[in-house]
């Protein structure tokens, strides 16, 4: 399997390196990394890593500020995500972290790292359990 990592230079967290050193620790996977300059640019890196480096699937890591045209730009690249998995019948790992999710620098650096770890067994095991990476769970809902 070839895993992509696909990262940005506006992230204050250097959130590739800490996806390739967990899946380093807990996978035997061919690495691909590509780190472009922001959000916007990660689907097309996306594209690129699957099409031209083969990889099996992907993980977009990004960190949009904490102003509102910032939460536009990650919607825009949210939806070049979606487009780029639609159009390659691949799956992308959006880890994005809002800048304004945190307090400070240290919570920040804290919250990137809890989700840019991902354990798909513990995924499995937690669906629908409302989970929040980072944060206080919301909690399964009751019937």
């Amino acid at each position: 399997m070839r895993v992509g990592v696909a990262d940005t230079t506006f992230s204050r967290v250097n959130m590739g390196a800490i996806a390739i050193d967990e899946l380093k620790k807990h996978a035997s996977v061919a690495i691909e990394r590509v780190t472009v300059p922001g959000i916007k640019d990660l689907p097309v890196a996306c594209k690129k890593l699957i099409e031209e480096r083969r990889c099996d699937i992907v993980m977009a890591l990004g960190m949009p500020g904490g102003q509102e045209k910032d939460r536009l730009c990650a919607h825009e690249a949210s939806q070049g995500l979606i487009m780029c998995q639609l159009m390659t019948n691949t799956h992308i790992i959006e880890v994005f972290v809002h800048e304004d999710e945190a307090k400070d620098g240290r919570e920040l650096a804290w919250l990137a790292e809890q989700r840019t770890v991902l354990h798909p067994r513990d995924l499995e095991r937690e669906a629908g359990t409302g989970q929040r990476q980072g944060f206080a769970d919301a909690g399964p809902a009751r019937r």
